[in-house]
């Protein structure tokens, strides 16, 4: 297909009816798919009613996790058979997938973690970092003095032994050095037990043996003595923040949110000087500061919390430091603040706020890390992560690079005295590189790379490019394909298109295996960076929200469009892929043009919107109102999730492949919203293609964290995506004799 070819249009005849009816049903195995009974379950809501036939298939334990043992009857055998079919129709591409598996692991022979980021002068000469276990797929935590000393700290492979889902976050030194501390989640349910590495002893304690909130939620007091951290309540929402003696004892409550609609995080400030307690919400938040020195004391609020503001402070050149949206700095403002009172006796800020850096619409402010001698932040420029570097004296160094479409990442927490900033760079093709960035004039430094054997990075074509939405928005694309391909320029490719667009959150063309497996076969992927997404700015984040919501899968179709316009693929050689919200995207997309796709695959897909966002009792629906609306006080965001919402909107139409994967615990996107899209798709589609879904017993919203666990699905999902092509190829090319 030249760039000039018009898609093909959309069939309205009897015929064409039939043979888009066909065009899946070639090189799939002839097995009855399960048939979930329907039961008449009416809904009246703000003067509606629906009427959600599937609503059976939700179950939601009295206490404990879910395990196929506690499901009800009925439900565990209807769920059994959808894991047996689901397993004897993917079984026949075992061979492909394991394929895919051996092209993503040949690569993933030598690889390096990050290198420790080392403080100017450490307390106690040690510096921290990463390596990978003897046992294959686990990382060990370990540090080096400057005396040569090789500490272990802790290894992942022996904490995982005998669970059947491991994974682990927050791993950090106390300021004294003496401790180390991590959480750790061996249900899949996402609530951790807090560890505790005593170096001195060698003891390790679960300082905190349950319910404990792993991201963001735990930190050392800048004494070394207390840890704080946030628990999760019976609906999985962080709503308490405690303080525990590293020697262990009887936990103190310091704070208790009771609105569901804010989230809790919990961190040291740059310089030491503050735990910082950060209560959020989409549209809301508010910090309370415990001052070093006075870590028993009562928090004590900077700033009120108001709708439509919001801020995080750190601590720089003696003052305190807000990031924040007041004023309107819809894409962030760095405000100094002197602030008035003593520990113990409360503080607030004052009202001589001097602008650091000011608010510049649709360049956005992502992140700061302070330091001695410079202010360090990350912002994006056109889509395009930089780095700038502020000195006290107002001067400023940018840095930034030359790449099509990159990656920069600045971790936070990095040690108050260094005299480098430490940044990862990485592109789709390049694996991260650690670079050093010194603070004083902005000289870089390569630290460390990971390396793969066998991988060449100038083998591979990055492009960047812009599809034209429907209202006239230009979407941006970023595409990865062989260079000898020709970014599908000589022929059209198998294409597999990716996207998110939910909460603000970019998705980042970042180094991927998955990514590479499948344009080594001679594919071609992309990413879409449709509205909901930050890519541009809050403006793009808040057209993809609420009664804008559609605009995210308009946009999506824009870019398919985009590229099988310009010859790089074809509908029947195009599969969509999206991750919960992604989920939602891509499968609203499909119900919108079915006849876009060769197949779709949403993992853990959030695509029971309506529904979902009607029960006030899920731990995410308070909090996540300002994104999607309300349905059951707002008539208008009903009426706006019933318009698009995945489940509701199946229509009757030759639906390609779909496959959905779901795990048993997850509280976030539970099994029951791909479960029931399923069942409604099996139910109205006029295609016999298959429907499936790969259900995890064993996860929740994540996979273990082993590479091979999240390469295997991968190799899995791409050797679906693989077979729906070359199918819909077959009966294209059968049906054009």
């Amino acid at each position: 297909m030249s760039p000039s070819t018009p898609l093909p249009a959309e069939k309205s005849s009897l015929t064409a009816n039939r043979a888009e009816a066909s065009r899946f049903t070639i090189g799939w195995p002839a097995l009855a798919a399960p048939q979930a009974p329907r039961e008449d379950h009416v809904i009246e809501q703000l003067g509606r009613t629906r009427n959600d036939e599937f609503a059976w298939m939700k179950f939601v334990p009295a206490v404990g996790t879910r395990t196929m043992e506690n499901l009800p009857p009925r439900l565990r055998q209807h769920l059994q058979a959808e894991r047996d079919y689901t397993q004897q129709l993917l079984q026949p591409l075992a061979a492909p997938a394991q394929d895919f598996y051996k092209a993503m692991m040949a690569y993933a022979r030598s690889v390096v973690h990050a290198p420790a980021v080392a403080s100017a002068s450490p307390p106690a000469g040690w510096t921290y970092g990463v390596e990978p276990s003897a046992t294959p797929g686990h990382k060990r935590f370990v540090r080096r003095h400057a005396d040569g000393r090789v500490e272990a700290l802790v290894d992942e492979a022996e904490r995982a032994a005998g669970h059947a889902y491991y994974r682990a976050a927050e791993h950090q030194a106390s300021p004294d050095e003496r401790y180390f501390i991590w959480a750790e989640d061996v249900i899949g349910n996402d609530r951790h037990r807090i560890c505790l590495l005593d170096t001195q002893t060698g003891a390790t304690q679960e300082l905190v043996p349950e319910d404990a909130f792993g991201y963001g939620g735990l930190v050392f007091s800048p004494s070394s003595q207390n840890v704080f951290w946030i628990w999760r309540d019976a609906h999985s929402r962080p709503s308490r923040l405690y303080r525990t003696p590293v020697t262990g004892g009887v936990a103190e409550l310091v704070h208790e949110e009771h609105d569901p609609a804010l989230f809790m995080k919990v961190a040291r400030t740059a310089a030491n000087g503050y735990v910082a307690v950060t209560l959020f919400g989409p549209d809301t938040s508010e910090v309370r500061l415990i001052a070093a020195g006075a870590e028993c004391d009562s928090p004590r609020t900077l700033r009120e919390r108001e709708r439509g503001i919001r801020y995080e402070i750190n601590e720089w050149n003696g003052c305190l430091i807000a990031l924040t949206n007041v004023d309107g700095a819809i894409d962030r403002q760095i405000l100094r603040m002197e602030v008035v009172g003593k520990p113990g006796e409360g503080l607030h800020a004052s009202a001589a706020v001097e602008p650091l850096v000011p608010h510049r619409l649709g360049v956005p402010i992502i992140a700061m890390q302070p330091f001695a001698s410079v202010l360090a932040r990350l912002e994006r420029v056109d889509g395009l992560h930089r780095l700038v570097l502020l000195r006290p004296d107002g001067h400023e160094t940018v840095i930034a690079f030359s790449e099509p479409s990159y990656v920069l990442e600045m971790p936070l927490a990095q040690p108050w005295d260094a005299t480098h900033v430490r940044i990862s760079h990485q592109t789709l093709a390049q694996p991260p590189r650690w670079l050093n960035v010194r603070l004083s004039d902005g000289q870089i430094t390569e630290v460390e790379r990971e390396s793969y054997s066998g991988l060449d990075s100038d083998r591979y074509l990055i492009e960047r490019m812009h599809a034209v939405a429907d209202d006239g928005e230009r979407v941006p694309i970023t595409v990865l394909s062989r260079k000898d391909l020709a970014g599908g320029q000589l022929q059209p490719l198998p294409l597999l298109l990716t996207g998110y667009g939910a909460y603000g959150i970019a998705y980042e063309p970042a180094f991927s295996l998955p990514a590479l497996a499948w344009v080594d076969a001679g594919y071609c992927y992309a990413i879409a960076h449709v509205r909901g997404g930050s890519e541009k700015g809050y403006d793009w984040y808040q057209g993809g929200c609420r009664e804008h919501k559609r605009n995210s899968m308009s946009d999506f179709l824009a870019c398919a469009q985009h590229l099988q316009r310009m010859g790089y693929s074809t509908p029947a050689q195009t599969v969509s892929h999206g991750v919960s919200a992604g989920g939602l995207l891509v499968c609203g997309a499909a119900n919108m043009r079915p006849d876009l796709w060769a197949g779709v695959i949403a993992q853990v897909p959030f695509v029971d919107m309506l529904n979902t966002m009607s029960d006030a009792g899920h731990p995410l629906v308070p909090l996540l109102r300002p994104d999607w609306g309300d349905p059951l006080a707002d008539p208008d965001a009903y009426d706006a999730m019933a318009a698009i919402s995945p489940y509701e909107n199946v229509r009757d139409a030759a639906y390609p492949p779909v496959l959905c994967t779901a795990g048993l615990k997850d509280d976030r996107v539970p099994y029951w919203e791909p479960a029931k899209l399923l069942a409604n798709i099996r139910r109205h589609s006029s295609s016999s293609a298959p429907a499936l879904l790969l259900l995890n017993p064993d996860s929740g919203h994540q996979e273990s964290d082993q590479p091979q666990s999240v390469l295997q699905q991968a190799a899995q999902l791409w050797a679906f995506a693989a077979h729906c092509i070359h199918t819909a190829a077959a009966v294209e090319k059968h049906t054009s004799r």
